[in-house]
């Protein structure tokens, strides 16, 4: 992990084409614009985690992952 230090006003670039400016900082944290193609997906961290474990229940169980829980369900 990069770890780096910048002030209001100062950004940094990540490639060629996304820009990420500090545009404030208070008590309650930090304030950043980003700048980035449109196609570029930006998400929040815990916005990604959700839609990961979304994605995760949604998958159909396999035969052995059924079998698994109807095992605990008879040991319940």
């Amino acid at each position: 992990m990069l770890v780096l230090r910048r002030r209001a006003g100062e950004s940094l670039f990540i490639g060629d084409d996304i820009e990420i400016e500090v545009l404030g900082i208070t008590s309650q944290g930090a304030k950043i614009g980003i700048r980035a193609p449109r196609e570029t997906v930006i998400l929040r961290k815990e916005l990604k985690v959700t839609q990961q474990q979304n994605e995760a229940a949604a998958q159909p169980l396999g035969k052995k992952d059924f079998e698994r829980a109807i095992e605990k369900l008879r040991e319940a």
